[in-house]
């Protein structure tokens, strides 16, 4: 992955005529609050607030859950943002939240972006005129599972109190576990969709089977009406009497006309056919992708187990190490406070050194050059540690020319997972990085 140039946070963005510096090196609140004087309250109740008069402490619940990684990129690019195209995600997610607070063009780039993807969601929450309206707005809202719009909606509304902002805050916070416990629920759906997938398949081989029966019966019933038709017109020009030709001409007549019925009834029968084969075909395209995603989950899943189950089968053995990793100190930031011991025995298992900073909850930010210093490899997990000490690990790992692995989860199965990943080919995986 391509890294983002070190040194001054202004320096992330070109100059530009219209485009003033941005300088990415605020602290967050602590306070769930709207940004605005005492006295602006009636200013607030004629309009929408800004994304940059929101407390800093909502920017990452709005930037992750109502806009796209797609839309940010976006509007890094429009702000020449050094390495836009090609940086991860979670560095697209950090410097979004932090652009979000600053009143220049890279926060009014947000704003639009926010506003013109929930436009429909803004225009159904300007009907709420007060504090009890709102909440009932919002309360249907998460109900129905739309979230995005109507979060941003809610936010930014005039009336928006602070009781209003900490309960939607609230709510979304509590949506993120629960989507992280639904990820087990669509394992156990994994079987269900695979015995889905295989009744579609087949229906639709059966569809497909009758609708090539369909056509090759209607194609072999016009060619014998043709037929027909052309050999009673050539027995008529033949010299046929005038009363049966007249009779024969009646015969035709109704032939041609049994013949446009039933090539109407076998027209409007294939494009039933037709329509409801697109809507097999789409339905099990996209039982297809949910069973793709579901494998995936899985698939890791598995592994975590495996090496879970290895590291429990080592724990009654001699401790052995791993050549790889002995003699060389790990230094691991964030992480939960009650797993950090059993971290620290799982890293020594392997030979290694342990070392640990909490990311600057507890423990002071200055110590981190000195502890990184001392480090071979830096681990951090990204869901439980907050985006400025990340940005600040990055940045003075690049400074010292410190190796990095952001880890998926503090799980014990993730570490013991990037440990053997260091361990068997570190020079690949820290490259990759």
């Amino acid at each position: 992955m391509p890294s983002l140039p070190s040194g001054s946070p202004t320096s992330l963005f070109a100059t530009a005529a219209s485009v003033a510096p941005v300088r990415l090196d605020r602290q967050s609140d602590v306070v769930l609050r709207i940004n605005a004087p005492a006295g602006a309250a009636s200013a607030r109740s004629a309009k929408r607030s800004k994304i940059w008069e929101l407390s800093e402490t909502l920017h990452c619940s709005i930037v992750g859950t109502c806009l796209s990684t797609a839309e940010l990129r976006h509007v890094l690019v429009r702000l020449n943002v050094l390495g836009a195209d090609t940086i991860d995600e979670h560095e697209v997610h950090v410097l979004g939240v932090m652009l979000a607070g600053r009143r220049d063009f890279g926060a009014k780039l947000l704003q639009r972006a926010l506003d013109r993807r929930h436009g429909l969601a803004i225009k159904q929450y300007a009907h709420a005129k007060n504090e009890e309206a709102l909440r009932r707005a919002w309360d249907e809202s998460l109900g129905s599972g739309d979230i995005p719009g109507a979060y941003w909606a809610v936010l930014s509304h005039p009336v928006a109190t602070e009781a209003v902002v900490k309960k939607a805050f609230r709510d979304v916070h509590m949506l993120s576990h629960l989507v992280g416990a639904a990820n087990r629920a669509d394992i156990r759906r994994l079987r269900q969709l695979e015995e889905e997938i295989g009744v579609l398949t087949e229906k639709l081989a059966r569809q497909q089977q009758q609708l090539r029966d369909g056509f090759m019966a209607r194609d072999a019933l016009i060619r014998e009406l043709k037929d027909a038709l052309v050999a009673n017109m050539r027995q008529s020009h033949d010299g046929a009497v005038a009363g049966d030709a007249g009779t024969e001409i009646a015969a035709l007549r109704n032939v041609m006309a049994e013949l446009d019925r039933r090539l109407g009834q076998e027209t409007a029968r294939r494009e039933r056919v037709e329509q409801r084969l697109k809507m097999t075909s789409a339905a099990l395209e996209k039982a297809e992708a949910a069973l793709r995603r579901a494998g995936d989950e899985r698939d890791a899943l598995a592994r975590e187990i495996d090496l879970l189950e290895q590291h429990l089968a080592a724990t009654s053995q001699p401790a052995t190490g791993m050549p790889g990793l002995c003699g060389r100190t790990i230094m691991y930031v964030g992480g939960r406070a009650h797993q950090i011991p059993q971290l620290k025995a799982l890293v020594e298992r392997t030979g290694a050194r342990f070392l640990h900073h909490d990311g600057g909850i507890e423990a002071s930010s200055a110590l981190l050059p000195g502890l990184i210093a001392r480090a071979d490899h830096l681990l951090f997990p990204v869901d439980c540690i907050s985006h400025d000490a990340a940005a600040t690990i990055k940045r003075l790992c690049r400074q010292l020319g410190k190796p990095y692995l952001p880890l998926r989860t503090a799980s014990l199965a993730n570490l013991m997972s990037s440990l053997m990943r260091l361990a068997d080919e570190p020079e690949r995986v820290l490259a990759a990085e």
